[in-house]
């Protein structure tokens, strides 16, 4: 089942990494409290994810933030050494927090699982973004194609807010 506009998240372990190695992050407290835009794409360094989705969020992240949102944060099915690499080879470290959902548990918990294994990319995350206030989906936007980032967009996101 495939989460929905108010649902509230499911409670998951997922990793960060950080100055100090590896973190287990709860979803519960990434979300306890806060407004935050989450996106999620199906895998760091691929193109549409590099050159679209992630650049339009990193863009456009004081105009998100201004909007009464406390952090924004972006979660692929790859492990927190490729999340962090990525981070720092955009300039998105400590703009944005990059999150590993390394056994795509967070993925498969929310119904966002998509099998991309006929690309050799295995089990991933669809494209999407959602709006989460204290934990519960309050807007969510699921691109019908892994290869587009438009409804799951910056720009579409900050129309929502």
């Amino acid at each position: 089942m495939t989460i929905s506009v108010g649902d509230k998240l499911p409670d998951l372990k997922i990793k960060e990494r950080t100055p100090d190695g590896p973190a287990d992050i709860s979803t519960a407290d990434l979300f306890a409290g806060k407004r935050v835009v989450l996106f999620a794409v199906p895998g760091a360094f691929t193109p549409t994810c590099s050159l679209n989705h992630l650049p339009g969020y990193l863009e456009n992240r004081d105009a998100i933030l201004a909007k009464g949102v406390d952090d924004i944060a972006v979660v692929a099915v790859n492990d927190h050494h490729v999340m962090g690499a990525w981070a720092n080879s955009t300039g998105g470290g400590g703009k944005l927090r990059f999150l590993a959902d390394w056994d795509a548990g967070f993925t498969k918990a929310l119904g966002m699982d998509i099998d991309l294994s006929a690309g050799t990319l295995g089990v991933r995350s669809k494209r999407y973004s959602m709006l989460v206030e204290d934990g519960v989906v309050k807007a969510l936007n699921i691109e019908e194609s892994p290869g587009q980032a438009t409804v799951s967009g910056a720009a579409a996101m900050i129309e929502q807010l």
